[in-house]
Parts: C-alpha cells; sequence; structure tokens
C-alpha cells in the first residue's frame, strides 16, 4: 500500500501520522526538479524524513529531460531519498497548461526521453524510478497503455495508474478496467489508484484488477488510520478501526504538533512561536476531514479551523464530546476535493502533435508546493 503524494497534504507530519498505523510506502508531496537543481529554499524543507522513515520516498515533476536526469542525479549522490516517483497525473490546469502532468504522456517521445534521463540518472546507486499516471487527456486520448510499455523499456521499477482522464479531475468513477487492462499489458508491477476510500476497497480493487498494489489519495484525508484497516485487509483479519470522537481528538492534537515541530526543526531561526502560528495555520484545512460527519455545532467547527496556536486548538478540543461514535454512515464516501470534468488547459497546439519532442517553453516550474 502506497500513500499519493499530495501537495500541502503529505509532509512529514502526516507521513508520520500514516506510517504509525501500518507499513507502507509513504510519499512525500510533489517536487519540482527545476527547484531542487536549483536548491530553492522552500523545496530544500520540503525533502524532510523522519529519523526512522524507510524508504524515503519522493515524487519529482518535470518537463525538461536534462533538469529531470540533474534532479535524479542529485537525489541519488547526496543520498536525498531512497526512492524517486515521477508526476505524470497530475491534472491541476497550472500544471497541463504547460504540458505537465497529465498531459505529457500524450508527447510520448518526450515522455520517453523524460522516464529515460531519470533511470539512467538513478541507476548507478540503485535507486528505483517509477511513475504515477492517469488514463490520459480525456477519453479521446488515452496514453496509459503507451506509456506504460514505454515506462517499462526505459526501466522503471512499477507503474502506478489513477483510473481517471484529467479531464475528468476527481469527478465520477475510477475506471478500474483500465487498471486491469495495463497489468495484463505490462510485466512489471501495477499499482491502481482511484475511489480506495475503505480497506475493502482495496481489496475489491486488487481483486478485480490483479493490480500488485494500491495506491490511497484522497481516502486517508483525516483518517491515517486506514491505514491500519489496510494492513489488516492485507493480513485477512476483519478488524476495522473506528475511533470516539476523543480518539480523533487526540490525533488531531498530535497532527498539529507534529507540523509544528517539522517546522520549528526545518527553520530554527523563525523561532517556537512563529512556527506554532505557521504550524497551526497549516493544520486548518484538516479539520473538516477529522470531524466529518460527527456531532459537531458549525460554531466551533469554524473556531477550529482559524486556531493559531497549540492552546487555543487545546482548548477547543475540550469543548468536544469525547464520548461520541464514529460516524459509520460516512464510511465509503468520497473526501477531499471533488469537482465537475472539464476541458484539459493545454498548451497551444500540444494535441496536434505527439510526435514532438521538444520541451514547451517556461514549462518548468520555478517552485515545489500546491
Amino acid at each position: 500500500m502506497v500513500l499519493a503524494p499530495m501537495a500541502g497534504i503529505t509532509n512529514v507530519a502526516f507521513r508520520q501520522l500514516c506510517r504509525e498505523y501500518g507499513a507502507g510506502l509513504y510519499v512525500c508531496e510533489m517536487v519540482t526538479t527545476r527547484a531542487l537543481v536549483e536548491r530553492n529554499p522552500k523545496t530544500m524543507r520540503m525533502l524532510a524524513f523522519g529519523a526512522d522513515e524507510r524508504p524515503r520516498s519522493l515524487q519529482l515533476y518535470g518537463i525538461d529531460p536534462t533538469i529531470v536526469g540533474q534532479a535524479v542525479r542529485m537525489i541519488a549522490e547526496e543520498n536525498l531519498a531512497d526512492h524517486i516517483d515521477l508526476n505524470f497525473g497530475c491534472p491541476v490546469p497550472k500544471v497541463t497548461r504547460k504540458g505537465g502532468g497529465s498531459a505529457l504522456p500524450w508527447r510520448w517521445r518526450l515522455f520517453d526521453r523524460i522516464v529515460r534521463a531519470a533511470v539512467d540518472a538513478a541507476r548507478p546507486t540503485g535507486v528505483p524510478v517509477t511513475i504515477k499516471m492517469r488514463k490520459g487527456i480525456d477519453d479521446d486520448h488515452l496514453t496509459y497503455l503507451r506509456a506504460g510499455e514505454l515506462a517499462q523499456e526505459a526501466g522503471v521499477a512499477a507503474v502506478a495508474l489513477h483510473g481517471r482522464t484529467a479531464a475528468q479531475r476527481y469527478s465520477g468513477t475510477a475506471d478500474w478496467e483500465s487498471i486491469a487492462e495495463l497489468k495484463a499489458h505490462l510485466d512489471i508491477p501495477v499499482l491502481g489508484n482511484g475511489d480506495i476510500w475503505e480497506a475493502d476497497d482495496a481489496l475489491r480493487m486488487v481483486e478485480a484488477t490483479g493490480a500488485d498494489g494500491v495506491v490511497v489519495g484522497r481516502g486517508c484525508l483525516g483518517r491515517p488510520w486506514l491505514f491500519a484497516d489496510l494492513a489488516a485487509a492485507f493480513d485477512g483479519r476483519p478488524e476495522r478501526v473506528l475511533p470516539d470522537l476523543g480518539q480523533v481528538a487526540a490525533t488531531m492534537r498530535r497532527h498539529a504538533e507534529l507540523l509544528v515541530e517539522w517546522l520549528e526543526g526545518a527553520e530554527p531561526s523563525v523561532g517556537r512561536r512563529a512556527a506554532e502560528q505557521h504550524g497551526c495555520a497549516d493544520f486548518r484545512k484538516h479539520v473538516a476531514w477529522y470531524l466529518k460527519g460527527f456531532p459537531v455545532g458549525s460554531e466551533l467547527r469554524r473556531r477550529l479551523a482559524m486556531i493559531s496556536s497549540l492552546v487555543e486548538l487545546d482548548d477547543l478540543l475540550g469543548k468536544l464530546d469525547p464520548a461520541a461514535p464514529y460516524p459509520v454512515e460516512t464510511l465509503g464516501q468520497p473526501r477531499g476535493r471533488t469537482n465537475s470534468p472539464g476541458k484539459v488547459a493545454l498548451p497551444e497546439g500540444w494535441l496536434a502533435d505527439p510526435d514532438a519532442d521538444g520541451v514547451p517553453d517556461g514549462a518548468e516550474l520555478a517552485d515545489s508546493g500546491g
């Protein structure tokens, strides 16, 4: 089981929470190759891993094969990570309009150059390279089978497929049949991603597709204990974690404290007070996910989503009913971002020439993060 990289979410604090519930591969949020090569301070801070975090997994986004190769070489030679994943699945407009993310495999020659540059740069140190992708740009421009073949030929260790197109974004239902088709098409391991809200969904995906593993993204938002459920499910055990509100509150407090500790360690010069303010501000986005379905009033929810200190968080968490049972009616429901399908933002003329292998002007993002 793999924690999908999610911008602004899968930092070292959230990964530590998830790791405490079950063994797996927990991927750092995406960083851009240009920012890494230029040693952008924000990007370098994002390369934080727990002292006992193994393997250290990092996802890279890049469009220029030369810069991708430089970034991978830097990671490998400086021992910054034990595993590198390449992002070819992001559907966000600011990425696709530059030809990156889920748009890039359409330009299959450029895709091939990027993957080979990464694999070749990692080979001397033995760092495995994998890719994560979507089915394609839309139903008329599918890329996953050819991209999977090219990646396998280039020497990647595994491929993960999100069973949606870029045009679907996070709407509709993930197409698990495409995962099964890719699995039958390749010899290397194939991991499935999309609509894994519960551990039993993961079991169904593996059974339906033959996938070698699963990648979990939005399903664990506000539920790091999902990885305990996944570990139990794959071990054939029936137990599932259904924490009461008191246990959820304790997890929320720990999450916020881990964020503060990470930021304080990453930027010692800012001081504890500023680190606490920044950490609590970063935690706010998680409040609604943790409290989904629980009987918590709107005013208390609003105040929790505006905290600026751990003392304030403690005071507000103390107002919750610790005995409130887990809202089982929320099980199996989507979490995180949901949106409508739409036209994919692309560089001008992108679809007209799939054989082109030139790097689009201004394609490399200069900074990392969501």
